[in-house]
């Protein structure tokens, strides 16, 4: 819970003109508004380079929540009360004297949340300007959003210019996963029941998967993108926090030290995935032509506009050696221009020991548990149980796998969705720093990041051609396959 009396009056949000602002965070300031978490007086200090006056982004602001807010949402009493907390300062952030109009807009409050949704190269410019304007007080907070680096060196670098003027305590670093309903249900799932915790260990669990698929191509992030790939962009943050999530010890409390202790050792415990292993761990890939909502689509490169080794898909065999993982295989795969939109994880229990069931038909249909947690495109736990096929029988119990569903939508059907920075929003102002991301959490995944690049280099490994509209590489479905496992579509 954030702390009420710890909550800023005043979030100073940079890039404010960009997709992210438009899409997801003015959107989720509304939705905190409108429901009355924000403190009584708050305001939204909004800066980027494009010259206009406050009434002029007030008007872009009113767009974005038509565009992104659900219409019935939108009240035009909530509209205006939202729209009347935002002021608008021009700025270019390479220019230290733009600061000081800044700070006047902020006003004299010594408490400010600052979300800084900008390019990682403007990140030293803009928080000496920051701290030369007096807007790094001991009550600031930053929130920084992705991209952190593209390896563990640009990491260590923009982290410690950050660290130069921001401790540790007062820096927010934001994947938006951690925002979502599910993954802070996982959390719940695995330390608010008894159920799970005595099977959750290498004893009970035989292996576990985590999907994040996506069928979009690169739409307008093609440089950004081409300079990344699918490991860095997408493995190296949201997916190796997932694991983190599913394999970390009870934490001793839900604060941010505990949670975050115990999500570091896991991702310390990752076996490195290096030249040795790259190519029996690993497996890239890059869309070449296909069909993707039944359209034709473009490959990767067509798309692009050149040729290019950046890989759009890759799936990787993962351990954790500690007690509770040796030898728990996890497997990892994302990549654009998949077969379906989803982001899952499947955890996949050990076949019962023995079958007491006589007969071929019955021992054939006995299946291993699997509890399945999907993330989108719609919020969902599923667990597979056995049970009896209803009917009269001669030879023996006919057994069938059945689902058991929560669907989050309906068990709380009152309760309305929202977006994943609204989370992140809420516990940045109120300055809760659990759901975000620390340095030793970030490098420990650069880490392991890196050690694969770099065997993916030594093997000369470059990416192997898919369809579009497919699953990957079928070397993907061999690197699971391997060991007797199949990927859960």
């Amino acid at each position: 819970m954030t702390n009420a009396s710890a909550s800023s009056p005043v979030l100073l949000l940079f890039g404010a003109t960009g997709d992210l602002a438009h899409r997801m965070l003015l959107p989720s300031l509304f939705g905190l508004d409108a429901d009355d978490f924000l403190p009584e007086g708050f305001r939204i200090v909004a800066t980027a380079r494009s010259v206009m006056d406050s009434a002029a982004y007030r008007a872009i602001a009113a767009e974005a929540l038509a565009a992104h807010v659900d219409a019935d949402r939108l009240q035009p009493a909530l509209v205006a009360r939202f729209l009347d907390r935002i002021d608008y300062v021009a700025l270019d952030a390479t220019k230290a004297d733009g600061f000081g109009a800044l700070a006047t807009a902020v006003g004299s409050t010594q408490s400010l949340s600052i979300f800084l949704s900008t390019a990682p190269s403007l990140f030293g410019s803009t928080i000496a300007g920051l701290a030369a304007a007096g807007l790094a007080g001991a009550n600031v907070r930053l929130a920084l959003e992705k991209p952190l680096g593209h390896d563990l060196a640009s990491s260590q670098a923009i982290n410690d210019q950050v660290a130069h003027v921001f401790p540790e305590e007062r820096t927010f670093r934001v994947d938006h996963y951690l925002g979502k309903e599910t993954v802070q249900n996982l959390i719940a799932l695995r330390f608010g029941n008894v159920l799970f915790e005595p099977l959750w260990n290498a004893a009970g669990i035989d292996h576990v998967q985590i999907t994040v698929s996506e069928t979009v191509g690169l739409e307008s992030r093609g440089d950004y993108y081409d300079g990344m790939g699918a490991l860095r962009d997408m493995v190296q943050n949201h997916m190796l926090q997932l694991v983190a999530l599913v394999a970390m010890e009870p934490p001793a409390r839900f604060d941010a030290a505990s949670v975050r202790d115990e999500k570091v050792k896991v991702l310390r415990s990752l076996r490195p995935i290096d030249a040795g292993t790259v190519e029996t761990c690993s497996v890239v890939g890059q869309y070449g032509a296909g069909a993707a909502g039944g359209q034709p689509v473009a490959g990767y490169a067509d798309e692009l506009g050149r040729p290019s080794n950046t890989e759009t898909f890759v799936a990787l065999k993962a351990h954790i050696d500690n007690w509770r993982w040796k030898g728990v295989p996890f497997y990892l795969r994302t990549g654009k221009r998949l077969a379906t939109r989803q982001s899952e994880i499947t955890i996949e229990f050990k076949a019962v020991p023995h079958s007491i069931f006589e007969g071929a038909k019955a021992s054939a249909d006995l299946k291993p548990n699997r509890l399945i947690i999907r993330l989108q495109p719609d919020e969902n736990i599923r667990l597979t149980i056995m049970a009896k096929t209803p009917g009269l029988d001669r030879d023996g119990l006919h057994l069938r796998e059945v689902p058991l569903d929560i669907g989050l939508a309906n068990a709380f059907a009152d309760v309305r969705r929202r977006i994943a920075y609204e989370r992140l929003m809420l516990d940045l102002i109120g300055g809760d720093p659990t759901l975000f991301v620390r340095r030793d959490e970030v490098e420990a995944q650069w880490t392991w990041i890196d050690a694969i690049r770099d065997g993916w280099t030594k093997k000369g490994m470059t990416p192997r051609p898919y369809g579009a509209g497919s699953w990957g590489p079928s070397a993907a479905i061999g690197l699971a396959e391997r060991d007797g496992v199949s990927w859960h579509d």
